[in-house]
């Protein structure tokens, strides 16, 4: 049985580690420290935390604010909150500034269960992606979200972090070869590419197991930076294996679906399937049958593959 951690758990173990290495890192949240793992940081480092209340369009001003003075700041909420109810100030404010600020947003997706509707998200991708000199992450794994977290909080300029509530598996280690706008190829095949990014990578190489039993050669990419995007392994993907199916815990509409399209179009026309959220709100349930329910399972990236034949 693989470990599972959530990676908003990575997060927080994360923030404790740089906050040592990183005297210039401050860290905002919105009333939500103990969900999404800020408050780690906030015990061990009181002075350079703050909670900005149930505010986030304030949050993410404040944090424009500070990172604009000199300040590495990484803002957190959960990602239904950062992306709708703040997205005019990340745009204006942290995107039009290009202020140094990492939107860290945790529960995102079908997979915060039971909280419902109101809090899942499947479009945080696809609005993030729209502003300009936005980076977009969304790591698969504990190790991979350490990895590109560490790599955001070194870069100069805002970026988008997507991280989960539920327990993902651990595929990758601590020394994984993994870079933002660098998507990793995970397992080698000839027949057909499947492209994904966050929690469904681990149902990527689950469904490329069974297919590989049963005489489908399947090329599995970890898409974990959603921005900017990884054209030529899409290219060469598509020249290669002639089929092509993504998935992502988001919708199909905007997010890494349309992304992967968007470049197959222009550079090399292929068969694409998509598996994600199919232009419909989610509900209460667990993270297992809401996946099953709306389709983003390894059963379903196996009939999307079959589908391209």
């Amino acid at each position: 049985m693989a470990v599972k951690v959530a990676t908003r758990i990575s997060y927080g173990e994360f923030l404790v580690e740089e906050g040592a290495r990183n005297p210039n890192l401050v860290v905002l949240d919105a009333d939500l420290a103990k969900s999404t793992k800020t408050a780690d940081f906030a015990k061990a480092y009181p002075d350079r935390f703050f909670d900005m209340g149930i505010a986030e369009q304030n949050l993410m001003g404040v944090a424009a604010g500070i990172a604009l003075s000199g300040k590495t700041v990484c803002a957190s909420t959960f990602a239904m909150f950062a992306s709708g109810r703040a997205f005019e100030i990340i745009r204006n404010s942290i995107g039009y500034t290009h202020a140094n600020v990492k939107v860290c947003a945790t529960h995102a997706g079908i997979t915060v269960g039971e909280d419902g509707a109101s809090h899942q998200t499947f479009e945080d991708l696809a609005l993030m992606r729209t502003i300009p000199g936005m980076t977009v992450l969304n790591p698969s794994d504990d190790a991979s979200a350490k990895i590109l977290l560490k790599q955001a909080v070194d870069m100069d300029g805002p970026a988008y972090i997507r991280l989960g509530r539920a327990s993902v598996p651990v595929f990758y280690d601590s020394s994984a070869d993994i870079k933002i706008g660098k998507a990793n190829v995970l397992r080698e095949g000839k027949d057909v590419t499947v492209i994904a990014t966050g929690i469904m990578v681990a149902s990527a190489m689950e469904a490329a197991a069974y297919l590989s039993e049963h005489g489908v050669d399947v090329r599995v990419i970890d898409m974990h930076t959603i921005k900017p995007l990884d054209e030529e392994i899409i290219i060469k993907a598509a020249k290669e294996t002639g089929k092509i199916v993504t998935a992502e815990e988001h919708s199909i509409i905007g997010g890494l679906g349309a992304a992967v399209a968007e470049v197959v179009t222009r550079n090399c026309p292929c068969k694409i399937a998509m598996v994600g959220q199919h232009d419909t709100f989610g509900e209460s349930g667990t993270p297992d049958e809401l996946r099953e329910k709306y389709g983003m399972t390894a059963e379903d990236i196996i009939m999307a593959v079959k589908g391209l034949y």
